[in-house]
């Protein structure tokens, strides 16, 4: 199917599907963690974000890495370009793009996925969100332009001076530079249960 074909198709079908190399790939629903982490961070990012000129998009939102593809459904992602100010069908530019990780897909998100969202010249930040424990992984994109990780986790988090509590722990802070966004991963995870 050419990327043309595919556009024209997917828009008359029930449901949502992913284009890469002249394949098409049915979008399956995700588990109630994976829906919530990812409403928790759509609406933080919204309320964050309100009135400064970006959108704050969920999974119903379609990504196209070029004009042919591939064409990705991010969990969530930010674009503050005026380019997709008037975009209907699909954003081009966005700076933030986020994941959540289920079994099925985690391989992917972490490999031939992310390596089509580094294409996005616009894109500094991917996020990759556990559904099973709090971990937040960050890959920000540097001066350097290399892509660098910075891990947030409970499991890992340092102990600091004395010991921490569970309270203490929950609290740890995580900082979304490209959008100027800190939030603590307590957020990310309310109501969430493994």
């Amino acid at each position: 199917m050419t990327p043309q074909e595919y556009l024209k198709w997917e828009a008359q079908q029930p449901i949502k599907y992913e284009y890469v190399n002249g394949y098409v790939y049915a979008m399956a629903g995700g588990t109630i963690p994976h829906n919530l982490i990812a409403v928790n961070l759509t609406a933080a990012l919204q309320n964050h974000l309100r009135g400064k000129g970006c959108f704050v998009l969920s999974a119903d939102a379609k990504v196209g890495i070029t004009e042919l593809g591939p064409f990705h459904y991010p969990d969530v992602m930010v674009t503050c370009d005026d380019r997709d100010r008037r975009a209907i069908k699909m954003v081009r530019y966005p700076c933030l793009i986020v994941e959540v990780l289920s079994p099925s897909t985690e391989a992917y998100d972490r490999g031939d996925k992310f390596t089509h969202y580094r294409r996005i010249d616009t894109l500094e930040k991917y996020i990759l969100v556990s559904a099973d424990r709090m971990s937040v992984e960050c890959y920000r994109l540097n001066d350097r332009v290399k892509w660098e990780l910075t891990h947030y986790s409970l499991e890992e988090s340092p102990e600091g001076e004395g010991s921490r509590t569970a309270q203490a722990a929950t609290e740890l802070e995580i900082n979304l530079t490209s959008v100027d966004f800190s939030g603590t991963i307590s957020q990310l995870y309310e109501n969430v249960r493994f």
